[in-house]
């Protein structure tokens, strides 16, 4: 296989496949060209990703999802440079999909593949650039708040290959116990956008939840979990229908609490560390109450922040091509044996 690209243009095709999103993306020398992504609704009916189904469908849509990014594009196969893909962490037989069909497109067109972790594809989400948009991109060095339905990290972000976990959740992400405690409430999946829209009607400091002490910037979340479930529970008793007379005032008192957590953590990693530049990543940064938080520390503690366009928080092909546009620089390519991993540090 050649591994050098004597064309002008760096064009990298970029797929996703980690969960229950198929998503593909086309940049062309750091600017996006298209993204395009297929989610899967059936999960709905269970309250939660089923891995079986997640794989089948992904089958299903990858094949017209990476059509329709070249297309959007302009681009034809024979113009790309390379393939990015998400190798990991992930479910395993979504993750498998989109391994297996890049590994077969850049055999077929005789370039080189460039492997992806998916959350240091979140992290450089920042860094997409769009025609015609304007948006500004932290410097190195940065503080990263990864928050997702997977993962709660706080990221000392030094270069593009270069980051290293300085806090992280010893038990559940931030988003998992979200989205249980919407489950326990019985207000559907998923849960983050559902409480998201509620808390923007309730009051967040009408219920107090349990906070943890844990030490140094790590996170966790499974007592706030807990919490929330006994103060149901005995509320229950009480008024069999105290969540349908009080569920924005519920949500608007868990994300609170949720949020409060992480910003807590990170502003005194920012302190510690003396970094202001501070940005936020993952499907959590969508939040509105997040986001505000972000905003509002950024004016007391004099932070410079940087938060990511909507359609760059949940899981998008956008973020894989961009790391894999900075790989492809490196030469930092992927050899066809690789197999994808489902856990592993960042």
């Amino acid at each position: 296989m050649d591994l050098t690209n004597d064309k002008k243009d760096v064009v990298i095709l970029g797929i996703e496949s980690s969960c229950d999103d198929t998503s593909a993306a086309v940049i062309r020398n750091g600017v996006l060209l298209s993204n395009v992504t297929a989610s899967q609704a059936v999960h709905e009916n269970f309250g939660g990703v089923v891995p079986e189904l997640a794989s089948r469908a992904h089958e299903q849509n990858i094949v017209p999802v990476v059509d329709q990014a070249l297309k959007q594009a302009g681009v034809d196969k024979s113009d790309l440079s390379a393939i990015a893909f998400t190798r990991g962490p992930g479910l395993m037989g979504s993750l498998l999909v989109g391994v297996s069909f890049a590994k077969g497109m850049a055999r077929a067109l005789g370039i080189p593949m460039v492997d992806v972790n998916h959350l240091q594809g979140h992290v450089l989400a920042h860094f997409i650039d769009e025609k015609d948009v304007e948006r500004a991109k932290p410097s190195f060095p940065f503080l990263c708040l990864l928050v997702s339905g997977g993962n709660s990290q706080i990221v000392l972000v030094k270069a593009y290959n270069d980051m290293q976990v300085i806090g992280q959740t010893i038990d559940d992400a931030a988003g998992e116990a979200i989205d249980k405690c919407s489950k326990v409430m019985g207000l559907g999946y998923p849960g983050g956008p559902i409480i998201d829209r509620l808390a923007r009607q309730g009051n967040p400091k009408a219920f107090t939840f349990s906070r943890p002490n844990i030490p140094g910037y790590d996170y966790s979340f499974s007592g706030l979990k807990t919490s929330f479930l006994y103060f149901l529970r005995d509320q229950l008793k009480e008024d069999p229908q105290f969540i349908e007379h009080h569920k924005e005032d519920l949500a608007a008192s868990l994300e609170y609490a949720v949020v409060d957590i992480l910003m807590k953590k990170l502003r005194l990693a920012v302190k510690d560390l003396g970094i202001r530049q501070v940005a936020v990543a993952g499907g959590v940064s969508a939040n509105t109450g997040l986001r505000n938080a972000f905003y509002d520390y950024a004016k007391r503690y004099h932070w410079e922040v940087f938060i990511p366009k909507f359609g760059f928080t949940t899981d998008n092909a956008a973020m894989i091509a961009i790391t894999g546009y900075y790989k492809y620089l490196d030469g930092d390519f992927c050899s066809i044996d690789k197999p994808a991993f489902s856990r592993v540090a960042l």
